[in-house]
């Protein structure tokens, strides 16, 4: 083999020269990046507290005793909810005479108006001192969904039996530990004589699990006849994350600003009944479950980067151990890695895709005869980039078999994105709550709802609708939701209860004014 001539080598070297520079700038790039982005704690930075007059949450151990036994009352009423036709309404109107009973400063303080909707929905409205001072809402919902004793630790899922640290019982996550976590913070700031100078609104809805029509709609309308304007709504939603996401440091506290929109779609195939001697080549079932069988092993597209979760996940980028920092920090060049693994279990697949579940299936009348029809439904959680038309045509180009019908009975496209800067109030007052009652949490970051909550109904009152649940959430709560053992500790309660006691204080203290930054620019 002939040697390379002199300028030949010269030229190689030029050009490994040129490689060995680009490699060393796209990692001074990547480095570059991870390593300047400031946690999102320090991006909305602390507000100056203005004539601060705050009220510190040192609750007495008697106060503790009291909050405690306040939730577990609430638990052991049984307000369920099987359907919005079908509700425990002897257990609801119990529940709005023991609220009465057990917040007596909330239901006598002159200038907290209480007003009740569609015989079991509440709404306070608490007249703050400076009427120039926009208002703001806080949600939760009284009903559940219902719970039977097998599989549970303790005997029975109302109960609210405490063991070991934690109060066992349906709702004690969703949701009445907001509902009581509202009252109980409040009462406890008026025991303190505490006025408070923006007004609020709170509503609590008796219908959540089934829909909100006769609840949180109805507050939603009365709300808007009077002309109500609000600064931000804080729902249910997410959780301050311990251990959930791996590769984080330190817990983190997600607010989802936007929630999955949701159809509800019936699939039917209609044939011509007969004896089974004689079957066609396809019956209905099998007509329909080749079907349903393409729908789950074509999924819809994964949408990773379209929507809030990779707000999500770069502004935790610091939080990650290396090398999921740099991952995180430049998803410009790692979102296909990023999105193909989360998509590989059920709970962050919901994050990055419209979700595909067939959860009812109806067909035959007897075993020798062809089934003249098979019915299924089908719930699909809509992704904030889709909306109910796209995903619909997606689905029918799917299944592409003209013998099956499809209907939609119910749909919603997925919520605004809310705003997200340290120029708006809402999320402002929640960083700075948090870090006040939550000093362990070493971020606070945007996220998506992949449920479905009562602040759906709220967009013709503001734009700036928050879901937060104040609670630690560790890796073996999430099949706790609507499941078994749903459980809360005593401490998160009492946390809970602290956090709110300190929400409502810091929106009455004046917000210095920032210089402007979205976390898009980050």
């Amino acid at each position: 083999m002939a040697a390379l001539s002199p300028r030949l080598r010269r030229g190689l070297c030029v050009a490994l020269l040129g490689l060995c520079g680009l490699t060393v700038a796209f990692l001074v790039v990547l480095l570059a990046r991870t390593y300047s982005m400031k946690p999102a704690a320090s991006a909305f930075g602390i507000w100056a507290r203005k004539g601060d007059r705050r009220i510190e949450a040192a609750f007495s151990p008697q106060e503790r005793q009291e909050l405690k036994e306040a939730l577990k009352g609430a638990i052991r009423l049984q307000t369920v909810s099987f359907a919005p036709d079908d509700q425990n309404t002897t257990a609801l109107a119990e529940f709005g005479l023991y609220i009465r009973k057990v917040f007596p400063a909330v239901f006598s303080a002159p200038f907290i108006q209480h007003e009740v909707i569609e015989e079991y929905t509440h709404l306070f409205t608490v007249q703050g001192s400076d009427p120039q001072l926009q208002p703001y809402m806080l949600l939760a919902h009284i009903d559940v969904v219902p719970a039977s004793p097998p599989g549970w630790d303790v005997d029975d899922p109302f109960s609210a039996e405490e063991y070991d640290g934690f109060i066992y019982g349906r709702g004690t996550l969703d949701n009445k530990n907001s509902v009581m976590g509202i009252l109980q913070a409040l009462e406890f700031l008026l025991r303190r004589n505490y006025r408070p100078r923006r007004s609020f609104y709170i509503g609590l809805g008796h219908d959540e699990e089934v829909g909100g029509q006769k609840g949180a709609v109805k507050i939603a309308a009365e709300l808007e006849s009077r002309g109500v304007k609000l600064s931000f709504l804080l729902d249910e939603g997410m959780f301050i994350l311990d251990g959930v996401i791996t590769g984080l440091k330190k817990p983190v506290a997600i607010i989802a600003v936007t929630e999955k929109g949701a159809v509800t779609a019936d699939f039917s195939v209609t044939m011509v009944p007969g004896h089974s001697s004689a079957p066609p080549k396809r019956t209905s079932i099998g007509i329909l479950s080749e079907a349903l069988s393409r729908l789950e092993q074509q999924p819809l597209p994964n949408m990773f980067g379209k929507g809030p979760e990779s707000m999500m996940f770069e502004q935790l980028a610091p939080e990650f151990s290396f090398p999921l920092n740099i991952i995180m920090a430049n998803l410009w060049l790692f979102a296909p890695l990023v999105s193909r693994v989360l998509e590989q279990t059920p709970s962050t697949n919901a994050l990055v895709r419209t979700t595909t579940a067939i959860t009812m299936f109806h067909a035959g009348v007897k075993s020798n005869v062809i089934p003249p029809s098979a019915n299924a439904t089908v719930n699909f959680r809509i992704h904030p980039s889709q909306t109910v038309a796209e995903v619909l045509e997606i689905v029918d180009k799917t299944i592409d078999d003209k013998r099956v019908k499809i209907e939609a009975t119910s749909a919603f496209d997925p919520l605004p994105v809310s705003p997200w800067d340290n120029q708006t109030f809402g999320p402002r007052v929640f960083h700075q709550t948090i870090l006040d009652v939550f000093p362990d949490v070493g971020s606070v970051a945007p996220g998506i709802c992949i449920g479905n909550t009562d602040s759906r109904h709220f967009t013709n009152l503001t734009h700036a609708i928050y879901r937060f649940n104040p609670v630690v959430f560790k890796p073996d709560d999430m099949p706790r939701f609507h499941g078994l053992n749903e459980r809360i500790s005593v401490e998160n309660f009492e946390k809970q209860v602290e956090f709110l006691f300190q929400l409502i204080q810091n929106c009455d203290i004046d917000l210095s004014p920032e210089v402007h930054m979205n976390f898009h620019e980050l």
